[in-house]
């Protein structure tokens, strides 16, 4: 009998791809949702068998059903450049939520209590000037938003030392995918080119980071769910490195763009990190990869924005 599932931002980007291949999989998701900017408004999970929806905020909701054997914490505030000039919506949702979905687990019986499964990102380590993070290695953020990510994992190692609640971690690499909303780098890219405006890169845009395709790592994560043991934290990555400004070219690339008329230099944002990768091995040992690259993808992630904007 498949497991039930308490989604927490199911809705959102990442968490409705794991959405999707859960129920595909004949999980019971229960999706936890408040309905940000952010949230998929193309996607309807409403007809399908074991689906059940709770419009809520995780950092206010006042009980976990009966019978959840996962939370799958999806829910976070997650970019970059908002986290810098408001960051108050960070610290509510990225730190007050984990707070509260652990007094939440806290405050059921021991016999009914879930595993808190986590959704972090590979910022909590920082600028990897060589080689790649290991699950070892420390964290050191560097902007607001990996900060209050990287705040989250200690609550739960404290919980988890003091209280005994049962979490699993994954740190996640750089997703792309359609359904991502437009301020995040590909999507944003892909928009104003269609539009006919300049995407805008910050500094000389060589940050170096890997890109996993959604549902590459959405199976990552389903992988370890199934897999991985109690206690223990998974990098989730592709291998696939690329710079900020080579990736807006291989967008621009694949729509037909000259390269002077698809991009145009911005000063440097605060906090910016040269590099990031991370060691996924570990995440590979229970039997799972990335199927998926970047460059394979573009054509299919250009054809559905078009069609979501009715162009040509």
């Amino acid at each position: 009998m498949k497991k039930k599932l308490l989604v927490t931002g199911g809705l959102g980007f990442i968490g409705s791809y794991f959405v999707d291949l859960a129920l595909d999989a004949g999980y019971h998701i229960i999706n936890v949702d408040k309905k940000t900017y952010a949230a998929r408004t193309d996607v309807n999970f409403d007809g399908r068998p074991n689906y059940e929806f709770i419009e809520a905020d995780i950092a206010t909701m006042t009980h976990i059903p009966p019978g959840i054997d996962y939370v799958v914490n999806f829910a976070a505030e997650s970019h970059v450049d908002n986290s810098i000039h408001a960051n108050e919506a960070f610290y509510h949702s990225n730190i007050g939520g984990v707070y509260n979905l652990l007094e939440l687990i806290r405050a059921k019986d021991e016999t009914d209590q879930p595993i808190l499964f986590h959704i972090s990102t590979d910022e909590v380590y920082g600028t990897c000037h060589e080689g790649a993070f290991t699950e070892e290695d420390k964290l050191l953020p560097s902007n607001p938003y990996s900060a209050t990510k990287a705040a989250a994992e200690q609550l739960i190692f404290g919980w988890r030392h003091t209280h005994g609640i049962k979490a699993i971690i994954c740190r996640s690499c750089n997703n792309y995918g359609f359904g991502q909303y437009p301020e995040k780098l590909l999507a944003k890219t892909i928009e104003f080119l269609l539009n006919g405006k300049k995407m805008t890169v910050h500094g000389d845009g060589t940050y170096l980071r890997e890109w996993i395709y959604a549902k590459d790592n959405c199976e990552g994560l389903l992988t370890v769910l199934e897999k991985g043991k109690e206690g223990e934290v998974y990098n989730i990555s592709s291998g696939e490195e690329h710079s900020v400004i080579d990736a807006v070219k291989m967008v621009a690339e694949a729509m037909g763009v000259e390269e002077d008329e698809a991009l145009v230099h911005i000063p440097n944002r605060p906090g910016q990190d040269l590099r990031y990768s991370v060691d996924c091995s570990k995440a590979r040992a229970l039997g799972w990869k990335p199927k998926t690259t970047l460059k394979e993808y573009l054509p299919e992630y250009i054809r559905l924005y078009k069609e979501r904007l009715g162009v040509q």
